[in-house]
């Protein structure tokens, strides 16, 4: 009886102070669940784009263009943007260098209405844009470093796009969805800093702290059984 006792002490204790990240755990797993991760990501916010072919014949040489961009890369990569088609150059040490595959040099800077501009481009809507920022540096929720361009529209889903003020390419998408989304996030992985981390040491103790509940739980409840069967059995042997 008395280990009984202390095991149900035990469970109830434990079960107290993890019981609200199990909490968590669940409702965190309902949102996730129960929003289209399309969604989350804006990709009915994603106008569709018309594929331009390159017109490679009528672009400088890679070499001309490292020439021009001072640069020996390592890697090259070409690809369109909405300001024309780019060369993103990876030297051996250092950031990589995005220039103008016409010209071989950096692109001008990006001004708010082209910003706003380039952004209604991208997006599929009816809202108007709210509101047009560069950032210097870009925030945590997309991902990136270095400045960006913001630009919000003023749809029920307060839709934001970030772009490069380089290329004015969408590089990453946000809104009040996401940042639901985001928040449940991080509760369930106990990450409160960036939510990449789930791998840590406090959730995993806090796993192994509930999966000794359930455990124990099944104990208790096979001892009680246990326990209520022979009282039944011993009432019915003394029944006349």
């Amino acid at each position: 009886m008395k280990i009984l006792k202390l095991s149900t002490q035990l469970h109830k204790w434990i079960a107290l102070v993890v019981g609200l990240q199990v909490l968590f755990w669940v409702g965190g797993g309902l949102v996730m669940t129960a929003i289209p991760i399309e969604t989350v990501r804006s990709e009915h916010r994603v106008a569709e784009q018309p594929s331009v072919p390159l017109a490679l014949a009528a672009l400088p040489s890679l070499d001309e263009i490292a020439r021009r961009a001072g640069v020996a890369p390592t890697q090259a990569d070409l690809h369109t943007t909405p300001r024309g088609p780019a060369w993103t150059l990876k030297p051996a040490s250092g950031e990589p260098i995005i220039v103008s595959a016409l010209t071989g040099r950096p692109f001008g800077p990006l001004s708010a209405p082209e910003a706003s501009a380039f952004a209604k481009r991208a997006y599929r809507g009816t809202a108007e844009v709210s509101g047009v920022a560069l950032l210097p540096e870009a925030p945590q929720e997309t991902g990136r470093t270095g400045p960006l361009w913001r630009v919000d529209f003023a749809d029920h889903e307060k839709t934001s796009f970030y772009l490069s003020p380089a290329t004015a390419e969408v590089v990453s998408r946000r809104s009040g969805i996401w940042r639901i989304f985001d928040f449940f996030w991080r509760l369930h992985v106990m990450d409160w800093n960036d939510g990449e981390d789930f791998n840590h040491p406090l959730i995993i103790i806090t796993t192994a702290l509930t999966l000794s509940i359930v455990v124990s739980g099944f104990i208790l409840l096979w001892i009680r059984i246990s326990r209520d069967v022979k009282t039944a059995r011993a009432a019915r042997r003394r029944a006349p």
